[in-house]
């Protein structure tokens, strides 16, 4: 049976996995538009890749973390995990 780290661990990293599939889509998306709005488009998307590369560095911190530091590598995850959703929810709304 799992335990409550390896089970959040994995969930983590799937939540992760699939905004950064949904980025690639809207990525896709954004190189479609028309060129007045894609200049601010690839600026979007790179706030939202820096903050992919952000939370999987973290992640990777995380699934490495000792027992003593593990609660307080949990809270800055489900933190940046937040920003990160963030951006990329906005940087969708700004796909037309």
């Amino acid at each position: 049976m799992s335990t409550k780290r390896e089970q959040y661990t994995a969930g983590m990293k799937t939540r992760l996995d699939e905004l950064n599939k949904d980025i690639d889509a809207l990525e896709a998306k954004a190189a479609d538009a028309h060129h007045d709005v894609k200049e601010m488009y690839k600026a979007e998307l790179k706030k939202v890749r820096h903050q992919s590369k952000v939370s999987m560095e973290k992640f990777d911190e995380m699934k490495i973390a000792g027992e003593e530091s593990w609660d307080k590598m949990v809270a800055e995850m489900e933190k940046l995990q937040g920003a990160f959703v963030h951006s990329f929810n906005y940087f969708k709304t700004q796909i037309k």
